[in-house]
């Protein structure tokens, strides 16, 4: 492969990891720590990631318990949580936060999917902009043969091809994932 079609590759990849990130914050029927990545505490007058200022663990499969290194934060962690508008409600024990997950009703199960479909046309869309840049940057380079451009082209698109199979792939096991009960 040659150089550009690796650097292509490279930041499709990367597209792809960030999509992976952002269904992690999607709520499945099992408890995952990654459904607080988002959340952010005042901490001080500034905003701190809630798993900086805490160890966040899951305790059972429908339990999260955010175990803050200062107790002192607890409020804090608290009022984030609640802000933060992920449908959870925290529930202070004076050491640490529990976290309730409830069953998923079909009807919001479903939802959730189609909020994991509209991130993957995202990530999908995103994949075809960098083939549209890396083939614009091809054309617009005066110094490549044709030859060299047409099996150039042929290889971006098939690592394009690959990525959009790979992220239809994690889609189809998170939706299996989210419609589980």
């Amino acid at each position: 492969m040659d150089e550009m079609t690796n650097e292509a590759k490279l930041n499709m990849d990367k597209s792809i990891e960030a999509y992976k990130t952002a269904l992690n914050t999607l709520r499945t029927g099992r408890a995952n720590a990654a459904i607080l990545d988002g959340v952010n505490v005042d901490y001080y007058g500034s905003k701190i990631p809630l798993n900086q200022i805490s160890a966040v663990s899951v305790f059972e499969a429908k339990q999260l318990v955010v175990k803050p290194y200062d107790k002192n934060d607890l409020k804090a962690i608290v009022a984030a949580i609640n802000a933060a508008n992920i449908g959870l409600v925290p529930v202070n024990d004076g050491q640490v936060v529990r976290l309730n997950i409830p069953p998923l009703t079909e009807e919001r199960r479903k939802e959730i999917v189609k909020q994991a479909k509209k991130f993957t046309e995202e990530c999908k869309v995103s994949v075809r902009n960098i083939r549209r840049e890396y083939l614009s940057l091809l054309k617009d380079d005066d110094q490549y043969s044709e030859d060299f451009i047409k099996r150039i082209e042929k290889e971006i698109q098939d690592v394009t091809d690959q990525s959009i199979k790979k992220i239809d792939s994690i889609m189809s096991e998170k939706e299996k994932e989210i419609m589980l009960i």
